[in-house]
């Protein structure tokens, strides 16, 4: 006895590799797969269509490649509503709840496709059948969910739709095709994201920037923090180190002990970060610091004077830590995930912890660069499912003043 689903592909699926890969899944999960019909997009920027019957011995088995299929946006020809049960207790889920991927999503309920709101990988979705508006549908973590909540399970009566990946660059993401290289010409690549971070904005679009010590420490902040008093960045997403090394920087011209002009350590530099997270204390945080005098330059300074959002979340490794810093881990992912959700365009600079907990909250709608000069960085991030990611491999004091160079000019035009 067998079991079959049909199931169909639909967009650049040919360039994107999504039709080898779904050939791929049903063969290794000891499937088979019969076309039923095949349209080629026959220019650049047509889209194919897939249309196939997906076999397997038992249903257990033809389920686990349906969901295998489902997470790279094959989708069942013949929807049925979306299964959903109330959770049981605060934070349980129902057994064989959908988790959700960053793409896209619909769910069918009662005939009506509905689009999940807040769209971001492995969480829940509910259904909420008495929204404002009528029923509605969004994500939840799993350490969210209320007694009651109508969970969404199994992939019944759900469509996924992953960004397109046109091959002549014309997509929603223009030149960002994914992948990783230092071998890229990083000059000209580094104009398109100055093109496609000018873009964003010129679109009321929002862009957040997710950064690491090592900005500061490369010599990057001056960069970053021109940036942001010329109204190019929105939001900040960083650690205590972070901000304390840009603030020591304006205080004692060092980074981490380490003078920035001439590359030396002075006489009881190691205890400048932890002067300047004292004298912080002292201020009662960073807004207040630069209200006072304290704080007169650098990054920090420039969110403050220019009414930019910063998520500074903690980690069991901070010196102080600095006032602002938010040392619940659910609080800082609650903090950082209402940022992502906001996000058009993400900069990731060097800080692999921060990069990865800010990709797992992105949909893969948002434009994402993730820069780094160790390549294992960019290739966790992607390795953990943000495939709207590019990767470049360079210096991040290099990236950051050569792009905001050409931020400005391109503006000056």
């Amino acid at each position: 006895m067998t079991f079959t689903r049909t199931v169909e592909l639909e967009g650049h699926i040919i360039d994107s590799g999504m039709m080898q890969q779904a050939f791929g899944i049903v063969m290794d999960l000891e499937g088979n797969f019969d076309v039923e019909q095949f349209d080629v997009g026959k220019q650049k920027d047509k889209t194919s269509y897939c249309r196939m019957a997906v076999t397997a011995d038992d249903e257990k088995k033809l389920q686990e490649i349906l969901h295998e299929l489902h997470q790279i946006g094959a989708n069942l020809t013949d929807p049925v509503d979306a299964h959903v049960e109330p959770s049981p207790a605060d934070q349980v889920v129902p057994i064989g709840f959908y988790s959700t991927t960053n793409h896209p999503t619909e769910v069918r309920y009662e005939g009506e496709w509905l689009p999940v709101e807040n769209i971001e990988m492995d969480c829940a979705i509910v259904v909420d059948p008495d929204g404002p508006d009528g029923p509605r549908a969004y994500t939840k973590v799993l350490n969210s969910v209320d007694e009651g909540d109508l969970i969404v399970t199994d992939e019944a009566g759900i469509r996924v739709k992953p960004p397109e990946r046109p091959r002549d660059a014309s997509g929603p993401f223009g030149f960002m095709q994914g992948g990783v290289s230092s071998e890229r010409p990083s000059e000209s690549l580094i104009g398109e994201v100055a093109d496609a971070l000018r873009e964003t904005k010129a679109d009321g679009g929002n862009v957040l920037v997710v950064a690491g010590p090592a900005l500061i420490h490369s010599g990057g902040g001056d960069a970053l923090a021109e940036l942001i008093r010329e109204g190019y960045i929105d939001m900040i997403s960083a650690g205590n180190g972070f901000a304390t090394h840009d603030i020591e920087r304006g205080l004692y011209g060092t980074s981490l002990g380490m003078d920035m002009e001439t590359m030396e350590h002075p006489r009881k530099g190691h205890k400048h970060h932890i002067y300047t997270i004292s004298e912080v204390i002292r201020a009662g945080g960073i807004e207040p610091a630069v209200e006072d005098g304290l704080i007169t330059e650098g990054v920090m300074y420039e969110c403050v004077k220019n009414n930019v959002s910063y998520v500074l979340a903690g980690s069991i490794r901070d010196d102080g830590p600095l006032p602002d810093t938010i040392t619940d881990s659910i609080e800082a992912q609650n903090a950082i995930r209402e940022q992502a959700h906001q996000a058009d365009m993400v900069l990731m600079l060097s800080t692999l912890l921060h990069s990865v907990a800010v990709g797992n909250c992105l949909p893969s709608t948002a434009k994402t660069v993730c820069v780094d000069i160790n390549p294992a960085t960019v290739t966790q991030l992607l390795d953990r499912g943000s495939s709207q990611a590019i990767g470049m491999v360079t210096d991040i004091g290099t990236f950051v003043p050569t792009l905001a160079e050409k931020v400005l000019e391109g503006a000056a035009e």
